[in-house]
């Protein structure tokens, strides 16, 4: 139809690539991150071929040129280079090893990139599958969210074979500002689960911080104020405040829509937890932690962002 291939037109010239000389690039998961990484492909001339379980969720990528087909397994066999975004390990295990998953008609050679968090005990079981069919598969988890996943700013945390880093280096800064290599496979996955579990923490100690000063009679700008010019300063605090009307353009000035939502923080806390009782690791606050966020669940919070616990402690 014109509109869409006007639309097309519009969007490749705004990207002011050729798309010729870029081969194409598989991309299976269109959810909220998903859709936002492969447009971003897309802008940089990568011809995209995608699927995701939702049909309704590939209409957009098909409006702006990305090549749409029924399954994993159809990707892997017209791409060479294919990114994987899902919300949980068992998603990840049915797209690379069920009956239409990638590694059915994968072609040796692949590299296989995996931006979702699971546990890292996965990423190295898919590791060794992708091996056995000649593939090589990266774990590449990403911190940023969803705007960051728009304006390709993200932050990819990759573990692999050093060797293939440059090969996927090529693709994830096209989606991202920051791709760090952290080692083996697994490492990825391990950074970004410590790196949720210190940030829930925070945002728990912020709101509980802002919550007493208020009850204390604090103003809550000022109490902010003070707390970013303090040894207590952290991100929760100055960069994403939990309470409503402290800052603008942070999910607690839009009723908590938005952002990290609390569901997916209680899956990372539960990973965490999981690796912290596999390696013996006390983490008493992460597991603190991991249950606020499962009770937020269980009273109505888990389509809320994350910095909601604010709220929750509020009535608690």
């Amino acid at each position: 139809n014109q509109l869409a291939s006007r639309k097309f037109r519009s969007f490749l010239s705004n990207s002011g690539r050729s798309m010729a000389s870029k081969t194409q690039v598989g991309f299976i998961g269109l959810g909220n991150m998903g859709k936002p990484m492969a447009k971003n492909l897309l802008k940089h001339g990568y011809p995209v071929i995608a699927t995701d379980v939702f049909p309704e969720s590939c209409k957009e990528l098909q409006e702006l040129g990305a090549q749409i087909v029924d399954n994993p397994a159809e990707v892997a066999d017209q791409a060479d280079r294919v990114v994987t975004m899902l919300p949980s390990s068992p998603n990840v295990i049915e797209v690379y090893t069920g009956p239409n998953g990638i590694l059915k008609k994968v072609k040796k050679g692949s590299l296989l990139i995996d931006s979702s968090t699971i546990d890292p005990a996965v990423s190295k079981e898919m590791a060794v599958a992708a091996e056995k069919m000649g593939a090589v598969f990266m774990d590449a988890p990403v911190s940023g969210g969803v705007g960051a996943a728009s304006s390709g700013k993200l932050t990819f945390m990759v573990g692999g074979v050093e060797e293939e880093f440059t090969a996927a280096q090529e693709l994830l800064t096209c989606m991202g500002a920051n791709v760090v290599y952290c080692g083996a496979v697994g490492t990825g996955q391990a950074a970004k689960i410590c790196n949720n579990m210190l940030l829930a923490i925070g945002m728990i100690g912020t709101s509980e911080t802002m919550n007493l000063g208020i009850r204390l009679g604090l103003d809550p700008k000022l109490l902010a104020k003070i707390l970013n010019m303090s040894s207590g300063r952290c991100w929760s605090s100055d960069t994403y405040n939990p309470v409503p009307g402290v800052m603008e353009g942070v999910p607690s000035g839009n009723n908590y829509q938005g952002g990290f939502g609390t569901q997916l923080m209680a899956k990372d806390l539960g990973l965490a937890q999981t690796t912290a009782t596999n390696t013996k690791t006390p983490v008493p606050l992460g597991s603190l932690a991991h249950q606020i966020y499962r009770m937020m669940c269980a009273r109505g919070y888990s389509g809320k962002d994350f910095s909601s616990v604010f709220q929750f402690l509020q009535g608690a």
